[in-house]
């Protein structure tokens, strides 16, 4: 009998500086670096607000901008006949939200608002506050995808539902890259996933520097990439890892039950 090959998950991280609130200029520019592919892989992570940098000016940004960086994300999506993730400064029935597609090759897609805006900053301000997770499957692994300040908070990033991946979409700068660092190992052993953070890399308008820091840690906390350039980083995910983990360390048994209010 031939034996059952595990799911594995061919993952791009691209790791960019990104034009201020430009965003035709953002779509050129990523267009042309998901060009640049050259192998085949399952899913394209692109970083947080990748289309204008994290504005707090989203009024700045014409309306329908929106919709047709969605509709790029699904050209995207087929011509690589990958999934594209990556979040974006959304209008949507009068406000504003800091809202992630994940698009796949069909062209269907799943969303999710961020949950923790960024109140140092005053996003919170500025874009309405999601209230739900989002779970996907695709490709026989659950990824779970949320959006950067959504890091700080384990709550928020606990495996209630098994899921495989944790993913962040994140601008996260210089003077709290520690935090970055530790905060996506930390997810990774407690939840016993895989767990993925793409940043952005060099200088915002308003004088705000971020290192990249882009890094891939396994169930286990170990560290599988990690990047402080422009570049894009190719991994690959197994299923099986996850599942003799799991199976040889049955912490995930013993976590507590909860139910999540606002």
């Amino acid at each position: 009998m031939k034996e059952k090959q595990s799911s594995r998950l061919k993952i791009a991280l691209i790791q960019s500086t990104l034009h201020w609130e430009d965003p035709h200029a953002n779509r050129e520019m990523f267009g042309a670096k998901i060009d640049q592919i050259a192998e085949p892989v399952d899913l394209i992570v692109l970083p947080e607000m990748f289309t204008t940098g994290f504005t707090m000016s989203p009024a700045n940004i014409e309306i329908e901008e929106g919709l047709t960086t969605l509709n790029w994300m699904k050209k995207m999506a087929a011509n690589k006949n990958s999934a594209v993730v990556g979040s974006v400064a959304f209008h949507d029935n009068d406000n504003y939200y800091n809202r992630l597609f994940f698009v796949r090759p069909n062209g269907e897609y799943e969303k999710y608002d961020k949950r923790h805006t960024f109140t140092l900053a005053g996003e919170h301000e500025k874009y309405t506050a999601g209230t739900e997770r989002l779970i996907i499957d695709y490709q026989g692994f659950v990824i779970c995808p949320l959006v950067c300040y959504d890091l700080r908070f384990p709550v928020w990033s606990r495996n209630t539902e098994n899921f495989d991946v944790l993913l962040y979409a994140a601008n996260w700068p210089t003077p709290r890259i520690n935090a970055w660092d530790a905060l996506l190992k930390a997810r990774a052993i407690e939840n016993m996933v895989y767990c993925i953070g793409v940043n952005r890399i060099g200088e915002d308008k308003v004088g705000h520097q971020y290192p990249g820091h882009s890094s891939v840690y396994d169930p286990l906390g170990e560290l599988i990439a990690l990047s402080a350039k422009e570049e894009t980083i190719i991994i690959e995910l197994v299923k099986d890892e996850i599942d003799l983990v799991r199976n040889k360390l049955r912490f995930l048994n013993d976590r507590d039950d909860f139910n999540l209010s606002n």
